[in-house]
């Protein structure tokens, strides 16, 4: 499926990085919001497409919707964008009696809002409406948090406590505009930025999100790309799983029709 047109949110480095390039190499063309764009300054792969005119960098922060606006006027000015990938994820830093946090602790779940009420401005058709690939993580729902190998449970618990509150408000967010049932409990209305959350202008009514796949991995690694691993829409229960190889299978959800019809609309779980 070559000649997509990609924006991507998230995607200075780990899984965004990592499926930006397999997504250039393929033929698509990539606008990257970046709070800085000299990330790539030294970086050959991307400064060749760039060159070529098939990446873009728009600096600007998920966090502002105005940000956010203008990036993906600059992804469609052209024609319009096929595929969303959303992979924010903050710097965490650690604290004795939090585990790792971040700042602000509902980034992710607020840049999700800021992009869905983007996409969503001029009420696309189901036809009309990009792909859109999130990236979540195991252990954030009970079900998930019980399938996890006994060993990590205490880890996930603890350690990542903070950021999962943000990818549960997340995937609550999901939820509600794709008109998913949600039995996961309320996320904090601090997460949400607010109880009236639901009613916040722009954002997708439940039913309208059509075209969305949630991706949850397993403790991420560093390591090399097997191109072998699980994945499933029900619990996987694994232990680890490399950012290039839940690069490889986004790509392939991407760029294979009939690998994206297995899971549109779908949470899968991935881990070796």
């Amino acid at each position: 499926m070559a000649g997509l047109n990609v924006f991507i949110i998230g995607g200075s480095r780990n899984i965004g990085y990592h499926s930006s390039i397999l997504l250039l190499d393929a033929g698509a063309t990539v606008t990257y919001l970046l709070r800085n764009t000299s990330v790539f300054d030294t970086d050959d792969k991307v400064q060749k497409y760039i060159k070529e005119g098939k990446a873009r960098l728009v600096k600007g922060d998920a966090l502002v919707q105005s940000d956010v606006q203008g990036a993906w006027d600059e992804a469609s000015k052209e024609s319009k964008v096929d595929v969303v990938i959303f992979t924010v994820g903050g710097t965490p830093k650690f604290s004795l009696t939090k585990g790792f946090v971040i700042e602000p602790a509902n980034l992710v779940t607020q840049s999700l809002f800021n992009v869905l009420c983007v996409i969503f401005k001029h009420n696309p058709s189901a036809e009309d409406q990009p792909r859109i690939i999130a990236i979540s993580s195991t252990g954030v729902t009970k079900a998930s948090h019980d399938a996890l190998p006994f060993a990590l449970k205490p880890m996930y618990s603890y350690l990542l406590k903070v950021p999962h509150q943000d990818k549960i408000g997340a995937e609550r967010l999901v939820a509600h505009c794709a008109g998913w049932e949600w039995t996961s409990g309320e996320p904090a209305v601090e997460i949400m930025g607010g109880s009236d959350w639901k009613n916040r202008e722009g954002l997708p009514k439940p039913g309208e999100l059509k075209k969305i796949l949630v991706i949850r991995p397993a403790l991420l690694t560093d390591g090399e790309c097997k191109c072998v691993y699980r994945v499933s829409t029900g619990e996987v229960g694994g232990w680890t799983v490399s950012r290039k190889d839940v690069a490889h299978f986004l790509v392939d959800a991407v760029l294979k029709e009939e690998r994206w019809k297995e899971f549109e609309n779908k949470i899968a779980s991935i881990a070796y």
